[in-house]
Order: structure tokens, then C-alpha cells, then sequence
């Protein structure tokens, strides 16, 4: 995330002392490649639904088999879009280092290792974990790549909100993995993350919309202005925070969720209020790296729910 920041300010990022070899070069190149950032918070969320789905610590090879199944999957996704939107990438600031993009790895060997790295994920979760999993896993990110990527992101500025689904997937994975099937709890943490991603990437958006503008991409705050965003923003962490509450009554999650939803989406309502209020961007940065948070916690929340209520909650 702080990469992230860095790039958003137009901040160097820092470079290790002295030079490096070629072997190290390549492998941090691929390594950019992936979106690592992105697949450590698919994988918090796979870890959560699993941990969900055991009531308690799932078996550790099931675990590892999942994780680094997701984590290559994921991994070709990255890279997939990568080249797909290597033009763009070239002209926004936050961007512009990404490995296809400034030519450090050319897109014939991107596709390659794209390949290779989704063939080897889907065998694993295939052979090793179920084969539910494994198409669940193989559908999210053709789901990324081939709707959101190929298709949403250059159209509508509603890329965000449809295309988000696709990163609400690896909950139903890790659930799929342990159980053999779905419940209702995997299903309330994809609902979780697709309401989460507007509002978490349209405060994004607002700080980058010169960027998103530069590269023609119609991000809600070049399409609609930014006024209109921060209604949007409001509108969809109540959508958001309302859902999440709504999981306690409904007993698909305990007291203990319910309170920690309480809590932590209040503080979101009250940042994205203050979004809507702020001429500046610093209230939008401050929704951003909150939302990041707000995620892990609501993730950790249901993990401990789960484990200590009640066996009649499916």
C-alpha cells in the first residue's frame, strides 16, 4: 500500500543500495508482475472462509495446496491485465513502473508466464483440493480479466461496481475448499467485498483522477465529477455497512460479528462522510488506507465469530 501512496504523490520509489544482478532484477520483475499487493489481500480473505468453514484451523496441506493454488492463479490474472493494459499503464503515474509497461518484461513473455502460472494453479486446487475450488478460482479471474479488464474498464464508470465481483471470489474458494460446497457465511463475506470495492477505489480514484483522465479510462470521478463521486461514495458505504449489519438478525453470523460490524462501519461511515465534506484529497486518502483496514478486521471479525457461536449457524 505504501508503494502505492508513493506513486499516487509522484514520490521516487526507494531503490536498494548498489546494482543488482540480472537474476534478481527478473525475479522483482515478475514478482511486480503478479500485483502482489492485491493477492495478499485475496488471500487474507481465502484464510478467513476457510478458518470460517473449519470453526477453527483448517488442515495445514489443505491449506497450503489452497493458497498457493489461489496465489498462482491470482498471479496470472495480474499479469494478464498487465499487458492488456499496457498502453494505458504508460501514462499514469501510478502505474507507469509496472513491468510490461516501462519494458522490463515484454508482453510475449507476460502471456507465457500468465500461462504457465494459471495452468499450475488450477492443477494444484484441482488435484489437491476439490474440483469446486479449482473452477470457482478458474471463473474469478477470467471473470477480472475478461469483463472487468477487456471490457468494463474502458466503457463505464461503472467498471468498478460490476467488475468488483471478481475480487469477492476467493472467500467462495476458501470456503469451497473445506466444505466440499457453499454456505452462507462464504456468501456474506462476498457480499462484504463486492460492496466494499466502489467506495474503496472510487476514494482512489479521486486521488489519481488526473492519471485516470490522461489515459482516457472513465472512472466515476472523470465521468461524473467529483461531487457526484462522494454522493456515490456516501451511498454505497451505507448500502455496504447496512448488508453487513443485516448478517446478525438474519443469523448468518453471531453477536460477536455484529458488534465489531457496528463498530467498524460507523468509523467507515464517518470517514466517507467526511469525504463528502473535504474540497482537499486528504479525506479521500484517509477513507483509502481505512477501507484497507476496515477489510482485514471484518474479515478477522468473522473468523471469530464463526468459531465461537453457536453449531446451528450454516
Amino acid at each position: 500500500m505504501s508503494s502505492t501512496l508513493s506513486r499516487i504523490d509522484g514520490a521516487p520509489l526507494p531503490r536498494l543500495p548498489g546494482p543488482k544482478s540480472r537474476l534478481r532484477g527478473a525475479i522483482e520483475n515478475y514478482y511486480e508482475l503478479t500485483k502482489p499487493r492485491i493477492i495478499y489481500l485475496l488471500l487474507i480473505t481465502t484464510l478467513a472462509a476457510m478458518v470460517m468453514a473449519a470453526r477453527g484451523v483448517p488442515p495445514l496441506l489443505l491449506t497450503v495446496w489452497t493458497l498457493l493454488g489461489g496465489a498462482l492463479s491470482a498471479a496470472s490474472a495480474g499479469a494478464l491485465n498487465c499487458v492488456w493494459d499496457r498502453d494505458i499503464d504508460r501514462l499514469m503515474n501510478r502505474t507507469k513502473l509496472r513491468p510490461v509497461a516501462r519494458g522490463a518484461i515484454s508482453a510475449r513473455d507476460a502471456l507465457i508466464f500468465a500461462a504457465l502460472a494459471q495452468s499450475a494453479g488450477f492443477a494444484m486446487l484441482y488435484a489437491f483440493v476439490n474440483p469446486l475450488a479449482a473452477w470457482l478460482s478458474l471463473a474469478g479471474n477470467a471473470y477480472y480479466v475478461v469483463i472487468y479488464t477487456m471490457w468494463l474498464k474502458r466503457v463505464t464508470p461503472l467498471n468498478i461496481v460490476i467488475g468488483g465481483a471478481a475480487g469477492a471470489v476467493p472467500p467462495l474458494v476458501g470456503w469451497a475448499a473445506v466444505t466440499g460446497h457453499l454456505g452462507s457465511p462464504a456468501f456474506a463475506l462476498f457480499a462484504v467485498i463486492f460492496l466494499w470495492t466502489p467506495p474503496h477505489f472510487w476514494a482512489l480514484a479521486l486521488m489519481t483522477n488526473v492519471d485516470y483522465d490522461k489515459a482516457g479510462i472513465p472512472m466515476m470521478p472523470n465521468v461524473k465529477g467529483i461531487a457526484h463521486t462522494k454522493r456515490e461514495i456516501v451511498i454505497y458505504s451505507l448500502v455496504l455497512v447496512g448488508v453487513s449489519l443485516a448478517f446478525f438478525p438474519l443469523h448468518v453470523l453471531g453477536p460477536c460479528y455484529g458488534g465489531c460490524a457496528l463498530i467498524l462501519g460507523a468509523v467507515f461511515l464517518w470517514d466517507a462522510w467526511k469525504v463528502s465534506g473535504d474540497p482537499t484529497k486528504r479525506y479521500a486518502r484517509v477513507l483509502f488506507k481505512y477501507s484497507l483496514l476496515y477489510l482485514a478486521l471484518m474479515c478477522a471479525a468473522m473468523v471469530l465469530d464463526r468459531v465461537i457461536q453457536l453449531p446451528h449457524v450454516t
